[in-house]
């Protein structure tokens, strides 16, 4: 992998503001603690695992011994847990300057939350969807805030059918987990459209997504992967084609905190096939920018989670 291109040395200083991350306790969600943490930045950690949590912190505080890391218990396949979640990031932070909608799932077998959603569905998109709503006002708020949506290109398989969204039928992992992701950037571009449609210059709604990266998710997403992990004649491949998470966490570190950035953007690596390399900007599919979608998908998003945006009421 190339080590020419952007790294986090190039970002601000982070001093003063509030990261809220969601997932932040291993893999991509990790790192992006720590990078964002190192730059000053006082980052919360939304976790539905605490005990995780706190050993991911106390690994954190070994290599930035400053940092300035909360935890907060969030389940975003629970709508219940979101709220609560959201209640006490507002009370403790009146103001949050980046969200980092960083969590994700891939189920091995058709599972439900406990609001009955389709797990990737519920937790990737729809508890995204409630937590940034929940958190908009301390983010209008604030100065120069960004909401930074963590997807997959696996996106581009996706394919949003608001007529089975339960997937009753049509189950796998595979069209689950791109549905969710696509779910997730038609999201962020709607957000990025209501915000500007709405008046708001702030915040902005970027993506990234951190290409073929050593995570949590990549490594249990099939049977070829998990061979590609664990067979050791296969290091130097491993080298050559994926990315550690330090590496893989920083198009999502970039869209939090480059000067540069505009609403809309999205950040990927810079390699073959997007797998690895440096963050630059890079292209969704087309499909994302859908308007009719994206407006049916946010009326139906507001209408399981009985969230409404700040802005639009």
């Amino acid at each position: 992998m190339s080590t020419s291109g952007w790294t986090a040395a190039e970002s601000p200083r982070m001093d003063g503001k509030t990261v809220v991350i969601t997932g932040a306790n291993s893999g991509i969600g990790l790192e992006t603690t720590r990078h964002l943490a190192r730059l000053g930045a006082r980052v919360v950690m939304a976790c539905r695992n605490v005990d995780a949590a706190t050993a991911a912190r106390s690994d954190i505080r070994a290599t930035v011994p400053d940092a300035h890391v909360d935890i907060v218990q969030l389940d975003l396949g629970d709508l219940t847990s979101v709220r609560k979640a959201a209640d006490e990031m507002l009370r403790s932070h009146p103001r949050i300057d980046v969200l980092v909608n960083n969590a994700g799932v891939m189920a091995g077998r058709r599972e439900l939350t406990a609001d009955g959603f389709e797990m990737d569905f519920g937790t990737s998109f729809l508890g995204h969807f409630a937590l940034t709503g929940l958190v908009l006002e301390p983010m209008l708020a604030a100065d120069a805030a960004r909401v930074v949506t963590v997807g997959s290109n696996a996106h581009r398989a996706g394919v949003v059918d608001l007529d089975d969204l339960g997937m009753d039928r049509t189950f796998s992992t595979s069209r689950a987990y791109s549905r969710a992701k696509f779910a997730q950037l038609v999201f962020a571009v709607e957000l990025q459209r209501r915000l500007v449609a709405s008046g708001h210059t702030t915040p902005i709604s970027l993506a990234a997504h951190p290409g073929a990266t050593h995570s949590g998710v990549m490594r249990d997403s099939g049977r070829l992967l998990q061979w590609l992990f664990t067979t050791p004649s296969l290091h130097w491949l491993r080298r050559t084609f994926i990315m550690e998470g330090p590496d893989g966490a920083l198009p999502s570190v970039r869209a939090a905190c480059d000067p540069g950035a505009i609403g809309g953007q999205y950040y990927g690596p810079s390699g073959p096939l997007q797998f690895t390399g440096p963050p630059v900007l890079v292209v969704p599919s087309p499909r994302v920018f859908d308007v009719e979608l994206g407006s049916r998908l946010w009326d139906k998003a507001e209408e399981l989670t009985g969230v409404t945006y700040a802005f639009s009421r």
